[in-house]
């Protein structure tokens, strides 16, 4: 060691001349390194961080300059390098922590200060009510009204008077500032976000005041400027954004701007009206260096170009709201986002009426999806993040918007997009709208866009859900598709795509074989949506085709996973695509959407465990499911609003009876979608019911103990280290186990039914998914083969070692193994043969 550390010191000089140093006898003579010397070593550095011996020797050969260091010495050169290196990079890191902590801090701080100024203020409005209290009941009454904590309301000014606008402008900017960093609205934490370094922000929502606020803040790696030219571009990041026109721009005098602005929103539902928004933006910078973007609601009659169109919506309000960024010392800023909304909840049914008066709901969707979309760019932008298939971030952040206002343009059917409703007399449960314009662009390129000759077809529906976690929903539409779809139907999707070919459903009869890949595109920071590739497997029915595939392609966006995430909306919206997955893909998207709804407080019976999920695959048994976060206890909504909408490109003469399909078609999966709800609903699960194969259930217990009584009996050695683990604690070391253990069921076609951690990694998959995956789908030929001449020996013999080998995860990556291990599971009670157990050891990714 202490050769390396003179080594380190001597090296890190690049002066001329040489010295002589004699260490041990192994050591050998030392010899200082002349700039000439240094500078041929970080050349092979550069290219090769760790030379192996030969490429030393070479080097040696190469570099004359070199001819009197011992290949020793060069070796420890090159191994003081690498360690410089690495401090170097943990120096860089240790500073990057250092910057963010001190801004976190900071921001915590004033967080900090501003709810002392709460806590004061309200404190001192509590002894002016309990002053009042002697008074008269008028008394009281006026002063309570007076004491509670309001945002100022203002009325809407007129926008046709340009003289005005600067004054409405600087109220929006006090407005805002006071709700951003003081005590204008009374803020509660945002349930289930909790701060800290390695979360997105800190967010807040709004308790008793007029509208529906939520407010963010944290730290962004990105320069103010670019931030506001983000934020500014609503489109990109709002999902619920339609359409965003400037219609005035002018200077504001003080170096800033102001924009009079008309923005369209989409309705989640088919329920209910969208909503437009007439706004003032205001766009300046403080003393202090910091930028302000501030927007509110304006009287007026701004409708945008069409009239006609913006008569489709319902104008609703936008209280003083915007973004404040503030630059940090070493880069970076730190950011305040504030959305105080008006949704008019009147002009909405009943029912839905939780969405528009729900903050919770506004800050999912507006204000964290703002801050978390940022921190996206950030990481794109510092090649932190990386994606699948060799796509750019922006490309694939493209089909995802893509995907998303697809849906909601087939959920919202606006007639200035051409969409028009067929005859229904309100009585249907399923609406069906025709766009017979419809111009789907694959590119932004006109000459590129694929008119289709009919048009398309939308069958559309919402419906109302109860006691069913949208997450969970979501999670087994995804995971177990062939339960709700219709692979004749997807077939037709896909074949409408191409080359403008047309055939009703069934005319080229297919089956399903039942395989559904899952192959992941990228997915944000939070993992709150993935966007992935679905491949599923087809073969054709019609003896001359019997050999010809046919595979189908989706591209899919999932979200809402999380159940912990308070508010948020879950997602399944797919749509075929060409296996080359061209960058300028034509899209026709259909899918899933799943609001929760707020439930009335107090309400005992809206609470449901969230610690299931279903498996529909063996006779509706719920199955595992891995509940994040410290309560998993903790109630759902029991209300959900579900929207489903279906799109189908059609040929003008097939109209109707595309439609017919169509409308049958949504209705078999509503009816799926009720099946899976009862299921997962605790009234709809019947008490024979068990949680077959959760880490916690009695079953898992069970199985667990005879999958290692039955490695010992049959192998004479122990599975886990210690045989002294019972119950709970052996269960928890086979979870966790280093090796791969998988078991299947004892059949003709043998499925599997468990794993533990390694073995769900290895094949990429869920303890869900993974009860649709067979025993033969995992190895490849020459492992096909392998395991049919040693299966005659594991039936006989009890047990079976396989060679080295490769298999396949579900996701169509190659696993490489050094050894696997089967044996079968004995059942303790009557001796039989339960499943059989696979153990493959020492495996990685090829």
């Amino acid at each position: 060691m202490a050769m390396v550390v003179a080594h380190h010191r001597e090296s890190s000089s690049n002066n001329s001349g040489s010295i002589d140093k004699h260490l041990d006898s192994i050591s050998g003579k030392y010899v200082r390194y002349t700039a000439e010397q240094v500078e041929a070593l970080e050349r092979v550095y550069a290219e090769c961080p760790k030379p192996s011996s030969l490429r030393r020797q070479q080097l040696i050969r190469d570099c004359p300059n070199l001819s009197n260091i011992e290949p020793k010495q060069i070796k420890v050169w090159f191994q003081n390098r690498r360690c410089r290196e690495k401090q170097r990079k943990e120096a860089s890191r240790l500073q990057t922590v250092n910057r963010k902590l001190s801004a976190m801090n900071k921001l915590l701080m004033e967080e900090n200060d501003r709810l002392q100024k709460q806590v004061s203020q309200l404190v001192g409005e509590n002894g002016f009510m309990r002053q009042q209290l002697h008074t008269t009941t008028a008394a009281t009454t006026d002063a309570s009204s007076d004491s509670v904590v309001t945002t100022t309301q203002h009325s809407m000014r007129d926008a046709n008077n340009p003289a005005g606008l600067l004054s409405i402008a600087e109220e929006t900017l006090t407005e805002f500032l006071s709700k951003a960093t003081g005590t204008a609205v009374d803020w509660v934490q945002m349930p289930g976000m909790k701060p800290g370094p390695d979360s997105v922000g800190i967010f807040a929502i709004s308790q008793s005041c007029s509208g529906v606020a939520a407010r963010a803040c944290g730290l962004v790696s990105l320069e103010p400027m670019k931030i506001v030219e983000i934020l500014k571009d609503r489109l990109s990041w709002f999902r619920d954004c339609r359409s965003l026109e400037v219609f005035t721009m002018f200077p504001a005098g003080n170096g800033g701007t102001i924009e009079l602005v008309y923005t369209q929103t989409y309705a989640p539902t088919t329920l209910a009206p969208a909503r437009d928004f007439w706004t003032l933006r205001y766009t300046t910078t403080l003393e202090n260096g910091s930028l302000v973007v501030c927007e509110r609601s304006l009287s007026g009659s701004g409708t945008g170009p069409n009239s006609a169109a913006a008569a489709q919506f319902v104008r609703a309000e936008m209280l003083p709201s915007g973004y404040l960024i503030r630059p940090c010392e070493g880069g970076g800023s730190i950011i305040h986002i504030v959305d105080h909304l008006n949704l008019e909840a009147w002009n909405a049914p009943e029912v839905l009426r939780p969405l528009y008066e729900s903050s919770k709901v506004v800050a999912q969707k507006m204000t964290i999806a703002a801050l978390r979309y940022i921190r996206q760019i950030a990481q794109e932008t510092s090649g932190e993040v990386v994606y699948g298939l060799g796509r750019q971030p922006a490309v694939l952040r493209t089909f995802s918007q893509r995907l998303s206002r697809g849906f909601n343009d087939a959920v919202n059917g606006f007639n200035d997009d051409g969409w028009t409703v067929l005859n229904c007399d309100g009585a249907e449960d399923v609406i069906i709208a025709v766009n017979s314009a419809k111009n789907l662009n694959g590119t932004s390129n006109p000459s590129s866009s694929f008119t289709f000759l009919g048009g398309v077809l939308c069958a559309k529906a919402s419906m109302l859900i109860q006691n069913v976690p949208p997450a969970v929903l979501i999670r087994f539409l995804r995971e177990h598709r062939s339960e709700w779809a219709d692979f004749n139907v997807d077939a037709y999707a896909a074949a409408s795509l191409k080359s403008g070919t047309y055939a009703y459903p069934g005319m080229r009869p297919t089956r399903f074989t039942g395989s559904q890949i899952i192959m992941p595109l990228g997915h944000t920071i939070e993992h709150e949506e993935m966007l992935e590739v679905i491949r599923l497997e087809g073969h054709s029915l019609a003896q001359e085709d019997t050999f010809v595939s046919r595979d189908i392609h989706l591209l899919q966006i999932c979200s809402g996973i999380d159940e912990n995430d308070t508010g948020a909306c879950s997602e399944l919206i797919f749509a075929p695509i060409d296996e080359m997955f061209p960058d300028d893909a034509l899209l026709v998207p259909s899918g899933f959407r799943i609001i929760p709804l707020a439930s009335k407080p107090g309400d005992k019976k809206n609470t449901i465990s969230t610690n299931r999920t279903l498996d529909l695959t063996s006779g509706l048994e719920v199955g595992p499911m891995t509940v994040h976060g410290a309560d998993a206890s903790s109630s759902q909504n029991a209300r959900s609003v579900l929207t489903i909408a279906f799109q189908f490109p059609f040929d003008s003469n097939l109209q109707d009876n595309v439609a017919i399909m169509a409308r049958q078609y949504v209705r078999s999966v509503i009816s799926s979608v009720q099946r899976v709800a009862m299921a997962i609903s605790p009234s709809g699960i019947s008490p024979g019911v068990g949680e077959k194969n959760s880490p916690s259930s009695p079953e898992a217990l069970t199985l667990a103990q005879w999958i290692c009584q039955s490695y010992s009996y049959h192998l004479g050695t122990d599975l886990l280290r210690s045989d002294s683990l019972v119950g709970d604690l052996m269960l928890k070391h086979l979870w966790h186990h280093q090796d791969a253990i998988l078991c299947c069921s004892v059949k003709s076609l043998p499925v599997f039914i468990f794993a533990n951690q390694a073995g769900l990694d290895m094949l990429e998959t869920t303890l869900v998914a993974l009860q649709d995956i067979t025993l033969d789908k995992i190895f490849d030929e020459s492992g096909r083969k392998t395991l049919c001449t040693d299966f005659a020996k594991l039936m006989q013999q009890g047990s079976a070692y396989l060679p080295a080998g490769i298999c396949m995860s579900t996701m169509g990556r190659h696993v490489s193994y050094e050894q696997a291990i089967a044996w079968k599971v004995l059942n303790a009670e009557d001796n039989d043969v339960h499943c059989l157990a696979f153990s493959f050891i020492n495996w990685s990714f090829v």
